[in-house]
């Protein structure tokens, strides 16, 4: 199989979608891997990286998306990729179908085959390739968070661990899965008064157990949600429902509970957002304030640090990456049923319950559409 690596281009997104060794890995098996010029660069790997591995370096994204048979990247495809995009074409990435509509209705138009990272799914419900962004996002939700409170950025001027004599802050973080353990675990580990919420009281259990005695246990529901943000100096949306839009679980008319200067850092805005108020910012203008209340949304939050997510996204990706590549399509799907779960769009067809629902488009099942 010709495996095409063309460089990101959403803004300040440093992450590749394979490392030289991936493309090392591929060529071992017997496949070709096209990378283009300057794609690891903000990851660390250099152009000659990619060639001692095997790779040949492409000049244009163009001459990529017109020849390889997939399509690996960290982002969704945007608009001025819409049209590169073939039929029949292996596109493997993080999409997040359920925020864009525009994105949706583009990967249909152009036929391809759209393997969606965050919902590849095992048998055990877990999401391996959406699991190290979360664990990533989790754990930057509250350096950010952090950042964002200080008075300089707009924020109340707390200090999360507080000082001898002066009380910490308080961190509301509304969900327990990943990006919620993850960001409890900073937070925590900071010395501040954490609260997690979340409907799944055999999760809450399970964080209680394995929590320091500075983070608590809530079951969520809007009286308790409007209880924690009002204490809360730092809020976490960290809600996640695969491959579908996330719940508005804060409301615009919660936010008039909330401190002044305080901060909201919600993750869950690639899906959308858990937060009313919400909308997606970048790296270079993450903030923005609406009732005295400075919310922090970037979609891509890993792309900070490219050198640590690259790494880890691509221990997850390149496994499944050398599975599409060895058996191809749709073969792949048929011996894994993680792989099919993650094909979000095929031939023009939403093959995906949630992304479907999310715009009310047809759904049809995988079965279907596989040739």
């Amino acid at each position: 199989m010709l495996i095409g690596v063309p460089k990101e281009i959403k803004t300040n997104e440093n992450r590749v979608a394979l490392l030289p060794v991936g493309a090392e890995l591929l060529k071992a098996h017997g496949h070709e891997v096209w990378v283009e010029a300057n794609a690891g660069a903000g990851s660390g790997s250099s152009d000659e990286d990619y060639r001692h591995a095997g790779a040949k370096i492409v000049a244009s994204p163009a001459e990529i998306y017109g020849k390889v048979d997939m399509i690996m990247k960290v982002k969704e495809p945007l608009p001025s990729e819409y049209t590169l995009l073939r039929e029949g074409q292996l596109v493997f990435t993080y999409f997040h179908f359920a925020a864009s509509r525009e994105l949706t209705e583009a990967v249909i138009k152009s036929k391809c085959i759209a393997i969606a990272y965050e919902t590849v799914q095992t048998d055990d419900g877990a999401l391996p390739l959406l699991i190290p962004m979360s664990e990533v996002a989790g754990r930057l939700a509250i350096q950010e968070g952090a950042r964002c409170l200080e008075k300089l950025h707009g924020g109340r001027g707390v200090l999360l661990g507080g000082v001898p004599g002066v009380e910490p802050g308080n961190v509301a973080i509304i969900g327990g899965g990943v990006v919620g353990l993850n960001a409890a675990k900073m937070a925590a580990g900071m010395g501040a008064r954490v609260t997690i919420l979340d409907l799944n009281l055999d999760r809450l259990r399970y964080l209680d157990d394995v929590m320091p005695k500075n983070v608590q246990t809530v079951m969520s529901n809007p009286v308790n949600i409007r209880k924690a943000i009002a204490q809360a100096d730092l809020v976490v949306g960290a809600v996640l429902i695969p491959g579908a839009k996330a719940p508005r679980l804060v409301t615009r008319e919660m936010l008039k509970l909330m401190k002044k200067g305080s901060v909201i850092v919600d993750v869950a805005v690639d899906q959308g957002g858990c937060v009313e108020t919400i909308h997606a910012t970048t790296h270079e203008n993450p903030t923005y304030e609406i009732e005295g209340v400075v919310h922090y949304g970037v979609a891509n939050m890993p792309g900070a640090v490219p050198m640590t997510s690259t790494y880890a996204l691509t221990n997850a990706t390149l496994p499944y990456a050398l599975k599409i590549a060895d058996l191809g399509y749709p073969a792949c799907v048929k011996a894994s049923p993680a792989l099919a779960k993650g094909v979000n769009i095929a031939f023009g067809k939403v093959t995906y319950k949630g992304v479907a629902e999310a715009f009310g488009l047809p759904y049809t099942a995988l079965e279907e559409v596989i040739k």
